[in-house]
């Protein structure tokens, strides 16, 4: 008896968690401030990672810049100062509209940016540099794991190296990053966990087995952590999954659906991945698939049996979608091999 009452509340619970995501749709959740806030953005260079940082840049957060290149991660550094330097002169007041941002009252307080070069590939250089962090800069309060490597090569033509490559700096460095600031974040009950993943790691596609299976991997840690905060009642930090459609970003440069599909799903700006992922990280919403058409796609693949989702593939053009840049990538690997007399 006493089951069938847990049971009808689990389904009232389950109705309401409906009403509530509903509800969002119409009244929008207001952003929480992360003014003062240490975030360690990897792969900070370039790419995503660097619209992150001028975005929580614009928020006063404190920044951390991860990124195995020294050069550019100073870069977007010295993007960020730019930014600090633009919100203080002159101060801009409560309410008013900076960077397209509007910004809250927050303590006066001047932010800083701080830049380590980190191989997140290797476990060592993870753990030492997270060490330096809270030494020199204090407590993480959030972490975006970002970095991201592709090595655009047919499986049986990629070198084991690059598939090693592949799976330890887009997954497991996921594991390493956060297993060096989750502890705090425990004894605080306070935090934020980003995984940046990919449509990818939803739904695959041919030619890219490595970055596929890294993104998936990716995405399952993502959500047994988030699990396993929920089982220890952890609800002061909070855990946000971001997955993108393909961008333009010339990661996955050459990539092509069906010419005329592709109008209709063209490769995203990068800044518009950015600002919709910023919009779930500051409302806490546990995941962001864009576009939006990305979560119908998954609902799919999940029901429909899997020569169904071979004739849709075929039919959109994404079955061999990953072939030109592959071509592309092999294409210009052996002029780099000529032109080094290789």
């Amino acid at each position: 008896m006493i089951i069938l009452a847990e049971f009808f509340v689990v389904i009232l619970k389950v109705l309401w968690a409906f009403v509530a995501a509903g509800a969002k749709w119409v009244v929008k959740p207001k952003e929480k401030s992360v003014a003062g806030q240490v975030c360690v953005i990897t792969g900070a260079g370039s790419g995503l990672g660097r619209l992150f940082a001028k975005e929580f840049a614009r928020r006063r957060a404190i920044l951390v810049l991860w990124d195995i290149n020294s050069q550019s991660n100073e870069e977007t550094a010295e993007m960020v100062r730019q930014i600090y330097h633009e919100l203080d002169t002159p101060l801009a007041k409560d309410g008013e509209l900076v960077g397209n941002v509007l910004l809250e009252e927050v303590p006066p307080f001047q932010p800083q940016v701080y830049t380590y070069v980190c191989d997140v590939g290797k476990r060592e250089s993870v753990y030492s540099t997270a060490e330096k962090v809270r030494r020199e800069v204090g407590e993480v309060d959030i972490l975006i794991n970002n970095a991201g490597v592709v090595s655009g090569h047919h499986l049986l033509e990629c070198p084991d190296e690059l598939i090693e490559r592949t799976m330890v700096v887009n997954c497991h460095a996921h594991f390493w990053t956060t297993k060096a600031f989750l502890p705090k974040m425990l004894e605080l009950n306070h935090g934020h966990i980003v995984t940046v993943a990919s449509s990818l790691g939803l739904f695959s596609t041919a030619g890219v087995e490595d970055y596929c299976a890294s993104k998936f991997g990716a995405i399952g840690f993502h959500e047994s952590l988030s699990h396993e905060l929920k089982a220890s009642e952890k609800d002061g930090i909070n855990m946000t999954l971001v997955c993108p459609y393909l961008m333009d970003t010339g990661m996955f440069k050459g990539c092509r659906i069906r010419k005329e599909i592709e109008p209709f799903l063209p490769p995203l700006k990068p800044e518009f991945c950015v600002k919709q992922a910023m919009r779930a990280i500051l409302t806490d919403q546990p995941m962001v698939c864009t576009p939006r058409i990305i979560y119908m796609v998954n609902f799919m693949k999940s029901i429909l049996p899997f020569e169904a989702i071979v004739c849709m593939y075929r039919f959109l053009g994404a079955d061999k979608c990953m072939y030109p840049f592959l071509a592309q990538r092999k294409e210009a690997m052996n002029n780099n091999e000529a032109k080094n007399g290789i």
